[in-house]
């Protein structure tokens, strides 16, 4: 079974979206389909065999879509060339790159001086691409940066934005002189004369007439996607504009012919309805225009992470220092990042200190220091200093390129509560027009209000009707939460994972790793000498533990260099298997280690010297030291538990989480850590394979669990659990576990994407009820419920102008997701 991708174009409404997925479900060979509405993408798995590909574009085509499958192997740059005189030269460039390993296709064209290639970055740089042309004589520089699809889509976005505007501009125009010409002598203002209806009757048609026409012109797609839709038996929303605007028109066209003719000009004069026409068109191309408008800033946390990585890096070339385009930074390369500048792509510093602030990518606020050795990530910028970088992932491999497809997939799955929505919309469009039709002939028939009061009550039906808001519900509030999730440093890896966190009342925590640091620490030293000698003896403690690599050992000499103490080249190393170190240094004989190695070297130690049952019982290692065979002391290490790890664990625990720890550990180091963090419930001694039959159990009892790890022991249990939430600073494997992802290790953030969950959700909840209620309220209002109490009916206009309002309120409702914080 493969995963295909596609974008999809000419979706309007719910109607669409759900009209599509019921299709291409139906087909043979497609296992799941999924179709956003709001990022205009679809997803299906295909098995063997079955429907190809091409088959599905084919079948969408004939619904009045167009499906282009998206692929992430190939991607299109353009190139500036300069040098070229004739269509010879063309020719030459054009054959050369084509004859490349990995170059798809390459279009050169002479007259604007830029050749268009489409490669494989995996077989093919950009920077060989550069040179093929350059050895051809001609010179060429990057014009268009290989931009992924989400930046193509911004750029395409914008453009359709400028367009919207400018015929929104045209549309208001002409709508408001259509409103004044039409309803200015009711609101006080008169008309001229030459087309005064009392006076000039056939002119005041006339000129309604001419103001609608360019309307209607401006908003043909309504027609031309309304209709075509309609024929294929697959009304969506723009079908319903096209009736109700569209029998608006016509009605007043007869109305014009019998004002023409002399057949009751006065009654008819003021039975025209061009005015209705040309202001619902305006008024719901307006909404759809704010409704474009607030759904691109839907994806402005993406739009920020893709601005991160800078266009340019300074590469290190010997003495030389050459600004080249990122997209042609190469792994191996050697790149130069100074203070104020960004990292272009991941790599190792190589030379320099500095800070560099990362909260961009992982949250944290905190410059971090960096030296020769640490590690460095495109798009985190360098507060201070210097730093040589050598590149080790770029492109689509860098870190900030991997986080932007975890948001991007996350954005384009579907919610299970979105189900609902979706089989309402696909019946939505299709039963409003029975009701508008049922409406229009009782009112006529039963009502006896006439044939034009009849036509007012089904258009009003018509245009009230908003399948949009409730296509827009879902989607719309997990674009925007994924976004600030992932601005926030946490990265949701699918919007069915956002659901179930809502719901989790069980928090389970591994230990090492993930309540505690994963790092031996030295906690305590006991000397029996003053300070200065106090400060020598374990400095040869470090010495003589530099050529161990042991956990406890580098521990030792990780604390000695915090300290700035002397740490010296042992002249003598032995390894005492099970019990410690032993070696000289400097003159002086040195042993590291157990009680027991201690006592098998005759070394005597003091008697209430120390508790050493008090540091075991708190999950701490004790060692022993000796120098030159005289007891000199104790040094304490300990997996220290994390700064905010009580914390956070009590604020779980005063939100009424149950939270349990599970661990491999002994039980009186568990029950010490247990203690410590705040953890009332541990679970000792559970082997790795053992892990996720716990979770099993808890949920056999009715719990919904969350299992938080980092480990490659953890991932069982992370992949068993209602919901996985992974370190991103543990091992790739519990990464790819894990339903969220926190980039930054504090467990603060445990509570942050729960509560992101619960905030995402109850937004959702909000636009459903408001799109359901807005639907189940205003069609028979539309329809003249309170009219038949006495009350007032509803104008088609107002009937237009409250659609748009409320596709443009549930995105904007989404868009306070933004404002979201820890």
């Amino acid at each position: 079974m493969k995963v295909h991708h596609y974008s999809v174009a000419g979706m309007h409404c719910a109607a669409c979206s759900s009209r599509i997925e019921r299709v291409v479900s139906g087909m043979a060979g497609v296992n799941h389909v999924a179709v956003n509405l709001t990022l205009e993408q679809m997803s299906c798995h295909l098995d063997d065999g079955g429907a190809q590909s091409h088959d599905i574009i084919d079948r969408v085509k004939q619904l009045g879509f167009k499906l282009t499958e998206t692929t992430e192997t190939t991607k299109s740059v353009e190139f500036d060339i300069s040098g070229m005189h004739c269509a010879s030269c063309s020719s030459r460039i054009e054959r050369r790159l084509s004859g490349l390993d990995g170059v798809h296709k390459a279009e050169v064209n002479l007259a604007t001086a830029t050749a268009t290639i489409e490669y494989d970055p995996a077989q093919m740089s950009l920077r060989s691409i550069r040179k093929g042309i350059d050895d051809l004589g001609f010179s060429a520089t990057l014009a268009q940066s290989g931009a992924d699809d989400f930046s193509r889509k911004q750029q395409e976005t914008e453009r359709k934005l400028q367009q919207m505007k400018n015929t929104v501009s045209l549309l208001l125009l002409f709508a408001g002189l259509l409103f004044y010409v039409s309803m200015g002598e009711m609101i006080g203002m008169p008309l001229p004369v030459a087309i005064a209806p009392d006076q000039a009757p056939l002119a005041f048609a006339l000129c309604q007439l001419f103001l609608v026409l360019p309307i209607m012109y401006l908003g043909k797609r309504f027609y031309i996607d309304g209709f075509s839709a309609l024929f294929r038996r697959s009304p969506n929303m723009d079908s319903l504009i096209a009736v109700g605007t569209g029998a608006a028109f016509l009605y007043s066209c007869w109305g014009l012919f019998e004002i023409f003719i002399g057949l009751n000009v006065h009654e008819r004069v003021m039975d025209l309805y061009f005015e209705s026409t040309g202001i619902l068109i305006s008024l719901v191309f307006l909404g759809k225009y704010f409704e474009t408008r607030s759904k691109s800033r839907a994806s402005d946390a993406i739009s920020k992470l893709v601005k991160l990585t800078p266009d340019t890096a300074l590469l290190v070339d010997g003495d030389d220092l050459t600004q080249i385009p990122t997209d042609e930074i190469e792994e191996g390369d050697h790149l130069l990042i100074r203070s104020g500048e960004r990292i272009p792509v991941d790599g190792r510093f190589i030379h320099g200190t500095g800070s560099v602030d990362e909260s961009m990518l992982t949250g944290e606020s905190l410059p971090v220091e960096k030296r020769e050795g640490d590690n460095g990530f495109g798009g985190t910028m360098v507060n201070d200093g210097a730093l040589t970088l050598e590149a080790m992932q770029t492109g689509e491999n860098t870190l900030v390129s991997k986080i932007i497809r975890l948001v991007q997939q996350a954005q384009g799955t579907k919610a299970p509560i979105a189900s609902l929505a979706d089989t309402i919309s696909y019946y939505f469009v299709p039963a409003v027009m029975v009701i508008a039709v049922v409406s229009g002939l009782s009112w006529y028939f039963l009502g006896e209000v006439g044939f034009s009061q009849s036509l007012r009550f089904f258009i009003a039906v018509l245009v009230i009707a908003c399948p949009c808001a409730m296509g827009l519900a879902t989607p719309t509030s997990i674009m925007v939460g994924t976004g600030r999730g992932a601005q926030l440093g946490i990265l949701v890896k699918s919007s069915e994972a956002l659901q179930a966190a809502e719901k989790i009342d069980t928090v389970v925590f591994d230990k090492t790793g993930t309540l505690t640091k994963g790092e031996l620490q030295v906690t305590h030293y006991v000397s029996k000498h003053e300070s200065t000698e106090k400060e020598e003896h374990f400095g040869l403690a470090a010495s003589i533990e530099r050529k161990s690599s042991h956990p406890l050992g580098q521990a030792i000499v990780g604390y000695a260099e915090t300290q700035n103490l002397s740490i010296l080249e042992p002249e003598k190393y032995e390894q005492h298997e099970g019990g410690g170190v032993e070696g000289t240094v400097a003159g002086h004989t040195v042993l590291v280690g157990n009680l027991r190695l201690l006592r098998d070297k005759d070394i005597v130690i003091p008697q209430n010297f120390i508790d050493e049952e008090h540091f075991s019982m708190q999950g701490s290692t004790v060692l022993y030291l000796a120098v030159d065979q005289l007891f000199s002391g104790i040094i304490v290490l300990a997996d220290v538990l994390k700064e905010d790890a009580h914390a956070s664990v009590m604020k779980l625990r005063n939100r009424n989480y149950q939270v349990i720890m599970l661990t491999g550990d002994n039980a009186q180091t568990a029950a010490a850590i247990g203690e410590l963090a705040g953890v009332s419930e541990v679970h000792a001694e559970v082997l790795p394979a053992e892990k996720h039959k716990k979770i099993a159990e808890l949920q056999d009892s009715g719990r919904k669990v969350a299992m938080i790890g980092d480990g490659i022991n953890d991932a069982p249990a992370l992949s068993q659990a209602d919901v996985g939430i992974a370190l991103a600073s543990g091992t790739d494997i519990a990464v790819e576990s894990g339903d969220f992802v926190l980039m930054y290790p504090h467990l603060e953030g445990v509570i942050t994407a729960i509560e992101l969950s619960r905030a995402v959700m109850k937004n959702i909840r909000q636009n459903l009820f408001w799109a359901f209620a807005y639907n189940v309220i205003g069609i028979p209002v539309a329809a003249g419920v309170l009219v038949i109490f006495g009350g007032p009916g509803l104008n088609p206009m107002i009937a237009g102008a409250a659609m748009a309002a409320s596709s443009v309120s549930v995105v904007s409702n989404a868009l306070r997701l933004r404002l979201f914080s820890r």
